[in-house]
């Protein structure tokens, strides 16, 4: 009398390998940019941190740079660091411009943005601003790619 087959065979255990290295190789990508993403949302919510402050300093002083004596980032209060985010500079290009650039980590971050550079930037003294590609200049040195960053700023 003949046993019934128990178990898969070595072709239909080969067939399902094969369809989950295809299905992670569309996957991993797409979730490196997926994490990449959300990695730079925290740049965004630490430099627009600054927005309202320069935009009340620009309203007070008339300037960002009044008496010769342009504003700092230490006249700001604000977190200037995160678990991304190295550090946020804010740079004083003269009279109503003013950028705030956040540098990512060179470690523990996703690899496509390690050690890049996000930035925002005003030229009417904290009317509008702009980020990214929208930015007109852009945030001197910002060099995260487009494609990480948030619709506005594409």
């Amino acid at each position: 009398m003949r046993q019934p087959q128990r178990g898969f065979t070595l072709i239909e255990l080969m067939i399902v390998v094969a369809i989950i290295g295809i299905l992670a190789a569309v996957a991993i990508p797409s979730y490196q940019d997926y994490t990449a993403r959300a990695q730079v949302s925290e740049a965004i919510a630490l430099t627009s941190q600054f927005k309202l402050q320069l935009t009340e300093y620009y309203v007070d002083n008339g300037s960002f740079d009044p008496g010769g004596t342009p504003v700092g980032i230490s006249d700001m209060a604000g977190t200037m660091d995160g678990k991304y985010v190295e550090s946020v500079v804010l740079e004083n290009q003269g009279g109503m411009t003013v950028t705030v650039t956040a540098t990512f980590k060179t470690t523990g971050v996703a690899a496509a943005i390690a050690g890049s550079v996000f930035g925002i930037a005003t030229e009417d003294g904290g009317k509008l601003w702009e980020c990214g590609d929208q930015a007109n200049p852009p945030p001197s040195g910002s060099t995260v790619l487009t494609k990480y960053m948030p619709a506005a700023c594409k």
